[in-house]
């Protein structure tokens, strides 16, 4: 298992790196070198120490849902019909293969999960919770808030010291 850090226990040029690298993942190393004041050896040994500790978790490129023609996002909250190892491994299964969840979360409250899911529209978001979800007979409960319009949106955590 890899070590976990503190942000205090990053310096200065580990946490510009990181910052830099959440800008702008596609930086060479001589740009991302210039950026954070460090060598290109030691920007690259460092960059490399952040990917084996888990820091860095992988490098993605972003895409605009609504361009690729995915218009509808939801918030689905789940609550299972009762607790336990089956349902749950029954549950993990059911959303391991679909694509349109895009994250699921186990909380706390009413629900016992929130899913993030993508559609191309709400008629296809309808037949997803129909025929996908409400036919897990794990499931109990799906209530969902379709997203109208995002006022902010980031995958920049801050890293300030």
């Amino acid at each position: 298992m890899a070590k976990k850090l503190s942000l205090q226990e990053l310096d200065l040029f580990d946490i510009r790196l990181l910052q830099a690298l959440q800008e702008n993942g596609r930086l060479s190393n001589i740009e991302l070198a210039e950026r954070v004041r460090l060598s290109a050896s030691q920007c690259q040994r460092r960059v490399k120490k952040l990917e084996e500790l888990g820091i860095i978790r992988q490098y993605v490129a972003l895409l605009d849902r609504d361009k690729i023609g995915l218009g509808v996002m939801a918030f689905v909250n789940v609550r299972l019909a009762r607790h336990g190892d089956d349902p749950a491994r029954v549950f993990q299964e059911t959303i391991a293969r679909e694509p349109h969840i895009l994250e699921c979360w186990a909380v706390t409250g009413e629900a016992d999960y929130v899913l993030r899911v993508v559609a191309t529209d709400l008629k296809a978001f309808s037949n997803f919770l129909l025929h996908t979800l409400l036919s897990v007979p794990v499931i109990a409960e799906v209530r969902s808030t379709v997203m109208l319009e995002q006022l902010k949106g980031s995958n920049v955590l801050p890293l300030e010291m």
